[in-house]
């Protein structure tokens, strides 16, 4: 995997750049579905790629370890061939996914233990053996073991945490570099930081996970309760460590704002389930701000979803008739919505990169930012 930087802007940390992996190029910043089982929910492959124009998305693998099985996914040839994805993809390693599970699964140095929500069987996740789950799953981008700490945590239970992370990203990355991807292209290994919301133990994990020189580098731990401003600090602290040729993935975040945000504080990489899971429950990102479209105020509203928006959703379907299908539970709401916001998402980085290279980010991000938080 490299990553070539091909703009800057000058009032702020952004840039755009070209990630090139052997599924194809990914330009930055970018946005990237959630497609935990390997579909983004609601929406066919066909869309992803001719309408949203995804150019990545994301699979996980505590969710693909358990279902299908990576028996089924090396006998189809892993993970793209199984899904019919020619696209790059990352994974996820499930690190946050076990700690969501606070109930059913137990930390130690070995890895973590943990039990299945779907049958209650027993499983173990290490360093080592998540490294090989993804070579068998076939991402092209796939992601360390870690802890990811509740928020609030205490200055000891983080510390420990991180310190933990480091530990089992060294047996990991032994491990990767050890072995070889199934498949006939090539996989990069991100490490991720931790540190909860304390200053110096950010630095030290930025300069920790910096110090390995891998291919890129994700943030994590963000995005889990805190308060925006402090995401926020941590993220400028840690960007102005991490290498800047490196590809900067911040996990699990967020909304349009956070997005512009973070590309202004120097991110290149953001995903999350918000766009479908909002949109499936009918919240709508828009241009012009956050619409709920089950309000009975869209009721005989016949515009457009989106008059801005670039989707065929957008100028094919109205406010009344996408509320009527919301209204009547019928499933093809949640395919227009997700269709919707997954297409504003990619909409929304590509007019950032657009701006960059324009010269223009910055003046842009600070207005449009009050508009796209609007309710509508």
């Amino acid at each position: 995997m490299k990553f070539e930087i091909l703009n800057k802007d000058k009032k702020s940390s952004a840039k755009t750049g070209i990630i090139s992996t052997d599924h194809g190029k990914i330009e930055t910043p970018i946005f990237m579905p959630v497609g935990t089982i390997g579909s983004v929910k609601a929406v066919h492959q066909r869309e992803l790629e001719e309408d949203i124009k995804a150019q990545i998305i994301l699979g996980n693998t505590y969710h693909l370890y358990l279902r299908p099985g990576i028996d089924i996914l090396e006998q189809a040839g892993g993970l793209h061939k199984f899904i019919s994805w020619d696209k790059p993809i990352l994974t996820d390693s499930g690190g946050y996914q076990v700690f969501s599970l606070s109930e059913i699964r137990k930390i130690k140095e070995e890895g973590v233990t943990f039990r299945s929500h779907i049958d209650g069987s027993k499983h173990l996740f290490t360093p080592e053996n998540v490294v090989d789950t993804q070579r068998s799953i076939g991402a092209d981008i796939i992601m360390a073991l870690d802890e990811c700490p509740p928020y609030p945590s205490d200055y000891k239970y983080a510390k420990d945490s991180m310190h933990l992370t480091h530990r089992w990203l060294k047996r990991g990355i032994k491990r990767f570099d050890e072995t070889e991807g199934e498949y006939d292209y090539k996989q990069a290994y991100f490490p991720i930081l931790q540190g909860g919301t304390y200053k110096d133990l950010r630095i030290q994990s930025a300069e920790t996970i910096a110090s390995f020189g891998r291919e890129g580098n994700a943030i994590g731990g963000l995005s889990v309760g805190e308060p925006t401003e402090i995401m926020y600090e941590m993220l400028e602290i840690v960007n102005n460590i991490l290498p800047e040729d490196k590809p900067r993935y911040l996990m699990g975040v967020g909304t349009p704002e956070n997005i512009l945000e973070g590309i202004a504080l120097g991110t290149d990489m953001f995903d999350c389930v918000m766009p479908t899971r909002n949109g499936r429950n009918g919240m709508l990102f828009t241009w012009e701000g956050r619409i709920n479209i089950k309000n009975k105020k869209w009721e005989n509203d016949f515009s457009p979803i989106d008059e801005n928006g670039t989707s065929f959703v957008d100028t094919y379907y109205s406010k009344a008739y996408l509320r009527h299908l919301m209204k009547s539970e019928e499933r093809l709401a949640a395919q227009i919505a997700s269709i919707h916001n997954l297409a504003f998402y990619l909409d929304l980085v590509r007019v950032a990169r657009e701006k960059i290279i324009k010269g223009t980010f910055t003046d842009w991000k600070n207005i449009i930012v009050k508009q796209l938080a609007q309710r509508l």
